[in-house]
């Protein structure tokens, strides 16, 4: 098997070859970079250095370095997106790029404030991988079957209720004291979230259920300022912890792998949208500064969408019925 692409392999003038050996010596020694960065680096930037070398008929300089225009950049960007190549690939060759040119400009080797001119690719924002309501009605009713100790299953049960059925992230479910507990009756949970912002969560009745049921089972006594949901040896119970519940109930329910306890407060979310839920609501729910980071939830789930659409909206009553279509050609 060859071994990685060295930089010197590929074409390039004289003074530019022996200014990407003294990178590559920076990057081993100086940076402490990995083999495989190292190699990574190489293919990054060879592949630039190929692109310019096709673009200019013939090896590139220092002075060719400093003289590329903005639109010279854009064009390497633009051959790799026609061969297909992905965004975050060509995100990370441009990082590269940058690296190598405030390098060389740290060296006085060469400069061009033609880069920063260039935009990074826009990448797709990752949307969030909801459980179907079946996965997490299940996941919350089994996870207390992975546990010998009923007390500590009662525990797991309220904590995976908090995150599906109040929206709550895992960090704030187990910042809870012991007097945040909800009390039977109770309709609303103060929530501190990010930023220390304060937040009204709305309670379900099965959700202060469980709690009461953990807290009528914990062996350990609770103070007042005390956490409110303890481990195994009488501390604090820890985020680690609860992932690997979830990632047993993986295993046990045969779940996906984005099933994470995080995939509970997204699923929150999602199955609120899907039943006609106010974004803005949901929104206020979640605790989310930016009205567009609950916006991604309208990306999971377009059928439930549509279905409240199609219930609510006055001008749904005159869309087409394109499962219809074609029937009378």
């Amino acid at each position: 098997m060859a071994g990685p692409a060295r930089l010197t392999d590929f074409p390039a003038a004289p003074d530019l070859r022996a200014a990407l050996q003294d990178w590559q010596d920076w990057l081993a020694h100086e940076r402490r970079a990995s083999p495989h960065t190292r190699a990574a680096y190489a293919r990054d930037l060879t592949g630039f250095l190929a692109f310019l070398t096709e673009h200019f008929g013939g090896p590139p300089s220092l002075a060719a370095l400093e003289a590329l225009r903005p639109a010279d950049f854009r064009a390497w960007l633009a051959a790799r997106a026609g061969r297909g190549l992905q965004r975050s690939s060509t995100a990370r060759a441009l990082s590269v790029v940058r690296n190598l040119f405030r390098w060389l400009q740290s060296r006085g080797f060469a400069e061009n404030p033609s880069l920063a001119a260039v935009s990074n690719p826009r990448l797709p924002r990752p949307v969030p991988k909801a459980l179907t309501p079946e996965e997490a009605a299940e996941a919350v009713a089994a996870v207390d079957e992975l546990t010998e100790q009923r007390w500590s299953g009662k525990r797991d049960t309220a904590v995976l209720l908090l995150l599906y059925g109040a929206g709550l992230r895992i960090g704030e479910a187990l910042a809870l004291r012991r007097r945040d507990a909800p009390a039977p009756g109770q309709e609303a949970l103060v929530v501190t979230g990010k930023g220390g912002k304060q937040r009204v969560v709305p309670l379900l009745a099965v959700v202060i259920d469980a709690v009461q049921d953990y807290l009528s089972a914990c062996p350990y006594r609770l103070t007042p300022d005390g956490p409110l949901f303890l481990g195994q040896r009488g501390g604090a119970l820890g985020a680690r912890q609860v992932q690997q519940r979830m990632a047993e109930l993986r295993v046990l329910l045969g779940l996906p792998e984005s099933a994470t306890p995080h995939a509970l407060r997204h699923s929150f979310a999602t199955h609120l949208l899907a039943g006609g839920g106010d974004l803005r609501a949901i929104q206020e729910l979640l605790g989310h500064a930016s009205l567009s980071t609950t916006q991604r939830y309208t990306e999971v789930d377009v059928t439930g969408l549509m279905s409240v659409y199609d219930r609510a909206h006055p001008r749904a009553r005159t869309r087409p019925d394109h499962s219809k279509a074609g029937q009378f050609e």
